[in-house]
């Protein structure tokens, strides 16, 4: 009896795997926010890269892979983003990509979702919880997700009494 739901299990799970939806990337924000000598830093990564598949009624098959350029980062400060890309933070030369690879997704009460994601940042990786909402219209969907990580644990700086250890990140990403 075990075998015959675990073939059925399995089939369901392919069967579902194949229906779900791959949506391209039509444009996106990802934004940072962190607290430097006691003033919010912003700033934000472009060249986002991503593999969505995304169905909202369903749980089983989905699946988000996403990358961006290091080097892309934007604090509209010169300087800063220049010392940013250097060895201490985020070493660009040797680590161009940031990346995140869901690992399961869960559906809130609230309809909301909570996506479990490994995040690689400088070859170092940490598991995430990511809450975001997933609006479709018209062909069209908007994926919006809100996380604060420390930055320490991706080896980004050292501690600081003026620099932050916490950053929020903020995501927007149009597909269709």
């Amino acid at each position: 009896m075990k075998k015959f739901f675990l073939i059925a299990f399995t089939f369901v799970c392919l069967f579902t795997n194949a229906q779900n939806k791959e949506w391209k990337v039509v444009s996106s924000s990802i934004k940072f926010k962190i607290k430097n000598a006691g003033f919010n830093v912003e700033g934000s990564f472009s060249g986002l890269d991503a593999k969505v598949i995304f169905d909202k009624n369903k749980i089983i098959g989905n699946s988000i892979e996403a990358s961006l350029n290091a080097a892309s980062i934007n604090t509209n400060n010169g300087s800063r983003d220049g010392h940013l890309k250097k060895e201490e933070y985020f070493d660009v030369a040797t680590f161009p990509k940031l990346t995140m690879a869901a690992t399961l997704f869960g559906k809130e009460k609230d309809g909301n979702w909570r996506g479990y994601f490994k995040l690689t940042i400088k070859n170092k990786t940490k598991e995430i919880a990511v809450p975001f909402t997933f609006i479709e219209k018209d062909g069209k969907a908007t994926i919006k997700g809100s996380f604060i990580i420390n930055r320490l644990d991706f080896g980004v700086g050292e501690s600081s009494l003026i620099l932050s250890d916490y950053a929020t990140i903020n995501i927007e990403v149009i597909v269709n």
